[in-house]
């Protein structure tokens, strides 16, 4: 497994960046001082020639001009050309002159005797220069270089701990952390623990502890809530069941009943939602592959009741069918909410549930929503602007996003005001069509 990229990894990057500066710099810094170094000799060595070989001519009228390792020079005597200049040097007259493009640094001065020419023996002074300048650069260098490596040690030894923790961290397994791997006294020997470590590793170990009591807490939640709330439900869904089956029960007492046969339904299944969203574990649930048609029939037989005192007519159209590796009560949840939602909020009608191509299509004639209703569509415990009367408890759509975002399923949704509205729940992991 490749090893992720790290504070220290990122630190030596930083550092070979800062030496390749430092180094391009150096040398750029290096060439052009030697260069400014070279002339200014050069100026040096010709002018103070020419002044010692005047002096000496003045003692002796027969002395020789310079010949030596840096300079040569040319005599034109009075009336004797010989031995003469370059020509490009002889035209020239006295003075001095610089270096140029095609003439070297030279001095030009007239005497007693003749006119002198001291030119400076360039080359061999750039070698001089040259090597002096690659040895100091590399001098500096190397102590730049010595000096980074030293710091990037000690930034690797004060981080030690920090990486140790974030090994420690990443090597956890999740569902069964060794929280106490993170106190202080438990790091390796190795490292050296300062206050600053020390703090952070008891405030990480803390934090652990923490999620790990709430992990625990969730997980007893989710096992009490399944039983002890689905207990009393039953009792009530049994109770309305027994009530409903006198035929001598008066209409009132028929159509309370029948309130609370559909209303402890739907407590079951918005407890249902609450379940499968608590758990932290991904979705907790067992997957498998199941046909969504006669999960969807399910769902529309469970949601009848809430239209038996209204004009509206429920359907299913199955245009496919699908099979969908998933958990089945996950998908119930989903589609029951959808299917509830759209028989809550019509009035007179239809409610069509359509088993598409890799989707689920639920239409309806209700109220519809305004463009503001679309905007905070998903939000819990919003409530449009148009209201039913049969009006929920506000999360049924919310439950639905949370419960696709958690599965990859993508939702759409289209609608208008007083016409109705058409939601559409598409599932990529759909498996190809049976037979």
């Amino acid at each position: 497994m490749q090893r992720p990229n790290g504070i220290r990894r990122k630190i030596w990057a930083v550092f070979i960046q800062q030496m390749a500066a430092i180094s391009l710099a150096g040398l750029l810094g290096v060439y052009v001082a030697a260069s400014l170094i070279e002339n200014l000799i050069l100026r040096e060595i010709v002018q103070r020639e020419t002044a010692q070989f005047l002096e000496r001519l003045a003692v002796d009228p027969s002395a020789p001009p310079p010949q030596n390792a840096f300079v040569r020079s040319y005599l034109r005597k009075v009336g004797d050309e010989t031995p003469a200049p370059p020509p490009d040097l002889a035209a020239l007259p006295p003075g001095f002159y610089g270096l140029a493009a095609n003439r070297p640094a030279l001095s030009i001065a007239d005497t007693p005797v003749g006119r002198v020419y001291i030119v400076a023996e360039q080359q061999r002074l750039h070698g001089y220069v040259f090597w002096i300048g690659f040895g100091l650069f590399a001098l500096i260098l190397a102590m730049v270089y010595i000096t980074a490596w030293l710091a990037y040690r000690a930034s690797r030894q004060a981080l030690a701990p920090i990486v140790v923790l974030a090994d420690t961290v990443r090597g956890w397994d999740p569902k069964a952390p060794d929280i106490d791997a993170l106190l202080p006294e438990n790091l390796p020997v190795a490292v050296e623990v300062d206050e600053d470590v020390s703090s952070l590793a008891q405030a990480l170990h803390g934090f652990a502890v923490r999620l790990e009591e709430f992990v625990h807490r969730e997980r007893n939640f989710t096992r009490d809530a399944s039983h002890e709330l689905r207990t009393p439900l039953t009792v009530i869904k049994v109770g309305a069941d027994v009530l409903l089956d006198e035929e001598e029960l008066p209409a009132f007492a028929r159509r309370t009943a029948g309130r609370i046969r559909r209303a402890a339904r739907d407590m079951e299944a918005l407890i249902d939602s609450f379940l499968i969203l608590a758990r932290e574990d991904g979705v907790g649930l067992p997957e498998e592959d199941f046909t969504i048609n006669e999960a969807v029939r399910e769902e529309v037989e469970r949601a009848k009741p809430l239209i038996d005192d209204k004009p509206v007519h429920l359907s299913i159209e199955e245009r496919a069918v699908y099979t969908l590796h998933t958990s089945p009560r996950a998908f119930g949840v989903l589609v029951g909410n959808l299917i509830r939602n759209a028989c809550m909020y019509t009035e007179r009608g239809s409610v069509t549930v359509t088993i598409d191509h890799a989707s689920l299509i639920v239409q309806d004639t209700g109220i519809g929503m305004s463009e503001e209703d679309l905007a905070h569509l998903f939000e819990s415990f919003y409530r449009g602007s148009v209201r039913s009367k049969g009006e929920g408890h506000g999360i049924g759509l919310s439950i639905v996003k949370r419960l696709a975002d958690r599965f990859g399923w993508e939702i759409g949704i289209s609608s208008q005001l007083g016409v109705g509205t058409t939601i559409r729940v598409d599932f990529p992991a759909l498996v190809l069509p049976q037979e």
